[in-house]
């Protein structure tokens, strides 16, 4: 019983990590996989700093966050596509 419980919270973790994954169109994107990685390499490296006395380079820091900000930014443009064939 508590595996089945076990297995049906792991598959809704990774059924939802699937859908973070998608655009606008519901099909997965490189562009948001990429973001999702700058975004946990940001919190690593805060993480590191804060506990492991480890400097981010303020260059780098701001690499990360401005392909982060590009990556939102491109998403909120982002129009979704109605593809309706024509029937005639």
């Amino acid at each position: 019983m508590k595996k089945e419980k076990k297995k049906k919270k792991k598959n809704r973790f990774v059924s939802a990590l699937a859908q973070l994954l998608k655009d606008k169109n519901g099909n997965h994107s490189l562009r948001e996989l990429a973001t999702a990685m700058f975004v946990i390499v940001l919190i690593a490296s805060g993480i590191a700093e804060q506990f492991f006395k480890m400097k981010m380079q303020e260059y780098m820091f701001c690499a990360f966050v401005s392909l982060v900000a590009a990556g939102y930014f491109g998403y909120s443009i982002e129009k979704k596509t109605n593809l309706k064939s024509k029937s005639e």
